[in-house]
């Protein structure tokens, strides 16, 4: 076995479903090589591989996806260059992206211009190993509140990616947002405290309000469990699924950011299809609630 197959965990592994036609994947990252797409996070938490589009096209079309909805890294900070310069490489029609912005910054032109090339969203990024901090919720409050009236103006969302702990100290602002909104990896709760969890049973609350403007990506499941099957994370897959199926979406986190070496994006897809066995389910999943959060036409 040659070292590059010893080290792709897709190694084995074939899709266990067929993707139905016009499947989305709402969630992953593209990365340039350094010397054109410098780094500007200064609290980078891994060192950013290079994955470029066609490492990801090639697994995409593998699966069947044929709608993509590329999401900026916080490794690039504000500079959205790679991402945006990957999505032109897609068709207009099929690309979606998700963008950080300087919220205090806002340029009419530029957002336009993102407007036109497909982005729909704007990401509130904070780390998932960060640990519960007296105040940063207040810090972080009025940075929520800038993006959603940005967001308002454009229809766009906004998009979370927030430790489970600080999605309960936000819980009010969450709740009076003007705008759709969608939680990254559902919510990062710890897996090994089961669904059932206070905080995760507040936040099925939120999404459960009748609103319907709060998504939950099924993404990153390998960041709130550790358990080498992911078996405890299926229950929160379906307490999802019973409480709020037209508001879901999947995703793979390609390239799977400091698991890339232990978790493969097919092993990750083909559990989708154990969470949500009835195909019906997954076209819901993976085409119907995409192509309205995204506006796919």
């Amino acid at each position: 076995m040659s070292t590059a197959a010893k080290h792709d965990p897709d190694v084995g592994y074939e899709p266990a479903f067929a993707a139905p036609k016009n499947a989305c994947d709402t969630h992953f990252h593209v990365f340039g090589r350094e010397e054109q797409y410098p780094y500007y996070a200064l609290d980078l938490r891994y060192k950013p591989p290079y994955e470029p589009l066609e490492a990801y096209m090639k697994l995409a079309r593998r699966l069947g996806f044929e709608r993509f909805v590329f999401v900026q890294p916080s490794a690039y900070g504000f500079d959205n260059a790679c991402m945006l310069d990957a999505m032109a490489e897609v068709a207009p029609e099929l690309r979606r992206g998700v963008v950080h912005l300087d919220e205090t910054k806002p340029n009419d032109a530029v957002l336009g211009r993102w407007h036109a090339q497909g982005v729909r969203g704007v990401r509130i990024n904070v780390s998932p190993v960060r640990k519960s901090e007296a105040g940063f919720a207040d810090h972080l409050r009025p940075k929520i509140v800038r993006t959603a009236a940005i967001c308002r103006e454009l229809g766009w969302h906004l998009d979370f990616l927030l430790p489970g702990w600080l999605i309960g100290e936000l819980m009010r602002t969450l709740r009076e947002l003007p705008v759709e909104f969608s939680v990254a990896h559902m919510g990062l709760y710890p897996a090994k405290d089961g669904p059932k969890q206070p905080g995760f049973q507040e936040f099925l609350r939120l999404a459960d309000d009748g609103s319907k403007r709060c998504w939950v990506k099924l993404t990153g499941i390998y960041r709130f469990s550790h358990d080498p099957s992911f078996v405890d994370v299926k229950p929160f897959a379906e307490a999802l699924m019973a409480k709020v199926p037209d508001q879901l979406i999947w995703g793979s986190d390609f390239p799977h950011l400091s698991f890339h070496d232990k978790v493969g994006t097919i092993r990750l897809y083909n559990l989708l299809g154990e969470w949500a066995p009835d195909a019906a389910m997954r076209k819901r999943l993976l085409v119907d609630n995409p192509t309205r959060l995204f506006g796919f036409a």
